[in-house]
Order: structure tokens, then sequence, then C-alpha cells
């Protein structure tokens, strides 16, 4: 747990007034914000439109969960309704941010969109499907403790692990365990625009009962005859061994495949592809981060926030951040997207990945660096 020492409290960053998502598409609505914010300074109207309405927030994005839908023994389905300034133009295989007050420490992790972008835009409402992890507090929790009515937090959709439009002639969809969630989505698009069509979908899972979203996908075989399950029980057949994939799909070099499991399973994916040389017929989703070492720790200044925090080597910048309360730019949280890329000042900082030590006047992904030594963030 990370020592906090706060030095001084800066009280600008609460009477700035930030930038509207969504301002463009709204201009009528963000004037009268505009206005109000004129005549409330030095409070912004964020802090009255609240107490009218909670999914209102010119500060950040908000979301009310409607409903929680028990998928497996460990997994559930949240149905958020987003607020003021969420854009449902996303893209299937995207994902979002999603922030939860718990013991009144906002907790933060990003989880794959599960709704089809078709039905959002008149449902107005999005879907995350969460598997409970031992590890994962917050998983839990959303799996188990989320009341309905809660209010979140919500990071603005992203992600690279999306498929064109039209979709390819012909589609391998790899996924083992809550590595379906991003599948499920395009496949849910898929569907509703007509183009499920030659589509090989391998799925592994320990048992049956393990299996996210069986019935839909079973129902989902049966109504598509060019929409191909292929279901693994891991407990009783063991892993799918990829150098034995001509057995089960036999034209799987033909495919364009998008995979998503367990860091094994890519990687093997990857050494599979690439020995075949198509590796650009390959597109992965990884859900965590492989961290290859840690710094040796010390004290973070935040140079805007005015504030210090000790911290280990193991600890990421941007859980330092958090835990002493700023808000710290964000998105994957997996070193993947470069949301959460701050200025190092002062101090060297360590890529908890590749070892690799970031000196003054470099650019660090926050979410996988730690301190090597005392250092200087601009933020």
């Amino acid at each position: 747990m990370a020592k906090t020492t706060i030095k001084k409290t800066a009280k600008v960053a609460d009477t700035v007034r930030p930038s509207v998502a969504g301002a463009d598409e709204r201009p009528g609505l963000h004037f009268l914000r505009t206005v109000a914010g004129r005549i409330t300074t030095p409070l912004l109207p964020d802090d009255y439109l609240k107490l009218a309405n909670p999914l209102w927030s010119a500060r950040e994005l908000r979301g009310r969960v409607l409903e929680v839908r028990r998928e497996t023994v460990d997994s559930a389905t949240l149905v958020i309704k987003p607020g003021w300034g969420f854009s449902f133009d996303y893209q299937a295989g995207q994902y979002i941010g999603i922030g939860l007050l718990v013991d009144g420490r906002w907790r933060w992790r990003s989880y794959s969109l599960t709704s089809s972008p078709v039905t959002s835009k008149g449902s107005r409402t999005i879907t995350i499907t969460v598997k409970a992890m031992p590890e994962g507090f917050l998983s839990s929790h959303l799996v188990g403790g989320v009341e309905p009515g809660t209010i979140v937090r919500l990071a603005a959709p992203q992600g690279n692990f999306v498929m064109p439009d039209p979709a390819p002639a012909s589609v391998l969809f790899l996924t083992a365990g809550s590595g379906i969630t991003p599948v499920i989505a395009m496949l849910r698009t898929l569907s509703r625009r007509g183009q499920l069509g030659n589509v090989v979908h391998v799925h592994s899972a320990p048992t049956e009962s393990d299996v996210m979203f069986a019935e839909e996908l079973s129902a989902m075989a049966y109504r598509h005859q060019d929409y191909h399950l292929v279901l693994r029980s891991t407990r009783s057949q063991g892993r799918l061994d990829l150098a034995r994939l001509d057995e089960v799909v036999p034209d799987w070099r033909d495919r364009q495949t998008w995979a998503c499991g367990p860091e094994a399973m890519l990687e093997s994916a990857e050494r599979t592809w690439a020995a075949a040389g198509i590796t650009d017929n390959l597109h992965l989703e990884r859900f965590a981060v492989t961290r290859g070492g840690h710094g040796s720790g010390g004290t973070v200044t935040f140079a805007r926030a005015d504030k210090e925090v000790v911290v280990d080597g193991a600890t990421s910048l941007m859980d330092a951040g958090e835990a002493a309360g700023i808000q710290m730019p964000f998105g994957c949280r997996m070193g993947i997207c470069q949301s959460c890329v701050v200025g190092l000042l002062d101090g060297h900082v360590k890529d908890l990945r590749t070892g690799v030590e970031h000196e003054p006047g470099s650019r660090v992904q926050t979410c996988v660096s730690a301190a090597s030594g005392d250092c200087t963030l601009d933020v």
C-alpha cells in the first residue's frame, strides 16, 4: 500500500472549467452550460447539475447501472445507461473504463463492451460482462456487489481489436474464458447487419456451465448455418493445441482470425501464425500486461497536483497517483493505448514490462511504469 505525504493541495484544479465531451454534438446545451458556468463561478455548473440528475456532468462521463444479469456462477452482465456526452458510435470489440466508488475510493478497470453499437443507439444503453477473478477486487465487486441504480464513472470507448465493415469473407474467432466478451459484441453486430457468414468460432472453457452466453451462442449457430461453433471443455478435453488446429479448422490459414483469451493461448497463436507466415491474418486482444520486473521505488512528486507519494518499485505510477487522490489520465491500463502518457520532469522511472529506464524529458506510460528512485511527473 502506498504511503502518501501531502505537501499542499492545489485548489485551482477544482475551479478550472474542463473541456466538455460531446460539446460539438450538442452546441445548444453546451452554450447553456457555458452561460451557467459564468454566473456560478467559482463553482462549476457540474456541482448543480448533479443535484438535478447524477448523470449530468461536464467534468466526466457517468453512467447508471440499470441491471445486473448473472451469466455463469462467477460472471455477470451489467446494463449501464451512460449520461450526457457518451458517444454510441463505438465499434464492436472496443472496451471502456469503468470507475466504481468502493470504501470511499474510486476503483478503475477496463472491460470489453459486450453490447452491439447497432442496438445501443436505440436503447441508449451499453453492457459489459465481467468475470470475477480471485485476485480482482473490482471484478468481484461488480459481479456480486453492485446494486441497480449505482452511479459509475466511465471512460470513452477505445481499442483497435475491431472488425471492418463489411466483414472479411471468412473469419475465425479463437476465444477462451472471458476472452469471449469482445467477440460476442462482434457476433451480435454481424448478426444484426446480416453479415454473419462463413464464421468458425472455437471457444474453450473449463466446463459447459462456464461458457458465457451459452444459450445465445447455440441459438446463433441454429439460426445461421454459416456460423460454426466449436465448444471445448478443457477439464475433460484439455486445452486446445494450436499445433493441431488443422484437425479443428482445416482452412484456418485462409481466414482472418480474432483471438482473445489467456496469455499462453495468445503467445501460442503468435508462434503458430508466424510459423505459417501469415501474421497479418491474426488480430489479438490482451486483457493483462506481462510484467518483467520492477523499479527500486522512491518518492514520486506530482508537480501540478503538488503532492508526493512514497511507493515501492512494483507499484505503477498510475496506481500511486490514484491512491493519493489525483485524477490520472488513463485508458486501457494495460500499456496499449497510450492514453496515460505524461511527461517525466525529473528522475528516472522503469517500464515494468521491458525493464527499460526512462530519463528526464521523456514521456512515460504511467500504467506500466514504476519509480526507479525519486522522480517528478508533469501531472
